[in-house]
């Protein structure tokens, strides 16, 4: 049941725009799958359902094709984190510092992390600079970093 269920919300959140679980809860209705929030919930952290921002200004469910924001690719124990030295932002950009000539392949692992509120990044010899969608998202992405960055000076 769970299988078909998965599946019956991959094919509407491919055919419809989704904004909220309420919405997913009445189009599964509407399909014969009775179920709760909470079950709902647990569908969108199994399926790694995530909300975009489309063209228009909404915010929709769509499935994300890359690894869960903690394995970003920058993990507490990577040799990337060892290489930033600080983490700032001001608006929507944020600015990470690293040791010399380390830029560049911490900001190729910050690419590949694909994670959609990032806009694009730019890469000196030590600094690189992240266009994020929102300057929330740039203090949370600052604050990630941070937080990693301490997980890695503890070991």
């Amino acid at each position: 049941m769970k299988a078909r269920r998965h599946a019956k919300i991959m094919e509407l959140i491919r055919d419809h725009t989704v904004t909220t679980q309420e919405e997913l809860q009445s189009l599964l209705e509407n399909s014969g799958f009775y179920t709760t929030q909470a079950t709902i919930s647990r569908d969108i952290k199994e399926l790694r359902l995530v909300k975009v921002l489309s063209p228009g200004g909404i915010y929709y469910y769509t499935q994300t094709t890359t690894a869960p924001q903690d394995t970003l690719q920058l993990s507490g124990d990577s040799v990337f984190m060892r290489s930033i030295r600080s983490v700032d932002y001001a608006g929507n950009m944020a600015v990470i510092k690293t040791y010399a000539a380390m830029a560049s392949a911490v900001c190729e692992a910050i690419d590949n992390s694909n994670r959609p509120e990032i806009m694009g990044t730019i890469a000196g010899d030590n600094t690189i600079f992240v266009m994020l969608r929102t300057e929330r998202f740039a203090d949370e992405f600052c604050n990630h970093i941070r937080e990693l960055m301490k997980k890695n000076n503890r070991q």
